[in-house]
């Protein structure tokens, strides 16, 4: 096949999860409802951070971002294959692919950061609580959220400008409902050994490096946390890390899956399924993980619905 060059490329077909047209308004539906409720539900959290002066600390500032971010990341992907369903149209132009992996990239790349910073937190919360205030400044917390809004950025945009740099065939399918780097990296036709190189390079690195720190980070912490002598002053302290463990576990347990995984046994629907965790039921169960745990969040919100003006009365 004879490679196809950016200026005659216009376009990529995404194949979804299903030809079966009886099943695409089920699709959808799924797909909306999980959308809205992650977007309603971190935008609920970010409201009760942002309102609350008691949760004006450096834990509640990260999941703050945390919840920003996953929106962001989620918006990314399922609004086009919303409107490719309800169009009946599976395009996506050549430029709104590379915008989407460049995004996909940044925002995943940046819940990764997010997630170790958070474990960074933790782990100076109750390893070293007399230092805590002094070390977790409002600075160092800036400066943690900066720097990884930074290497994200250009990480995102190293990965998309090698991708603008591969030919294209006639063979424009990608069986994903996204276009996720691997996927379109497999369908070039030019030489594309080091594109793929980089692509696992970047999820060895910015995948296994950041939850190798997570994991040290808690077994300091649950070394601590055996330590104290009161049944008490054990649950309260793992209780703040419970929220951010379950979401550390889907995230890393289902993304680094879907590279590893889908590689050993070359089924791209089973890669498409196993993303759907990663980059849509993550993003909304964290609210739900966060507030039906956390008491603080459920007095925020609770205030924050019963300020002048807001309050609902029957």
């Amino acid at each position: 096949m004879e490679p196809w060059n950016d200026t005659r490329l216009s376009e990529f077909l995404l194949l979804g999860f299903s030809e079966e047209p009886e099943l695409q308004p089920l699709i959808f539906g799924l797909f909306l409802s999980m959308y809205l409720i992650t977007v309603f539900g971190n935008l609920l959290i970010i409201l009760a951070v942002s309102s609350d002066s008691h949760l004006h600390t450096p834990m509640y500032f990260f999941l703050c971002n945390l919840s920003l971010v996953d929106i962001c990341f989620t918006s990314t992907t399922i609004p086009k294959m919303l409107v490719n369903i309800q169009t009946q149209s599976r395009v996506i132009t050549y430029k709104g692919c590379m915008t989407q992996i460049y995004f996909f990239l940044l925002f995943g790349v940046l819940d990764d950061f997010l997630l170790t910073v958070m474990a960074y937190d933790r782990y100076m919360a109750i390893c070293h609580p007399l230092h805590y205030t002094v070390i977790m400044n409002p600075w160092l917390c800036g400066l943690l959220v900066l720097v990884s809004w930074i290497t994200s950025a250009l990480y995102s945009l190293l990965q998309s400008l090698m991708a603008l740099q591969m030919s294209f065939c006639t063979d424009l399918e990608i069986p994903h409902f996204f276009c996720e780097l691997k996927q379109v990296v497999q369908l070039a036709c030019s030489e594309k050994s080091l594109n793929s190189i980089m692509v696992y390079s970047g999820v060895g690195l910015l995948g296994v490096g950041p939850l190798t720190g997570i994991l040290y980070s808690y077994s300091k912490i649950i070394s601590s946390i055996h330590g104290i002598p009161s049944t008490q002053g054990k649950y309260k302290a793992f209780s703040t890390c419970a929220s951010h463990l379950s979401i550390v576990s889907l995230f890393y347990c289902t993304g680094l899956g879907v590279y590893f995984i889908s590689a050993a046994t070359h089924s791209s629907q089973a890669s498409a399924v196993a993303s759907v965790m990663y980059t849509v039921v993550t993003p909304m169960l964290n609210p739900f993980i966060y507030s039906m745990r956390n008491k603080d969040i459920k007095r925020a919100l609770k205030r924050f619905f019963e300020m002048p003006g807001i309050r609902i009365t029957g």
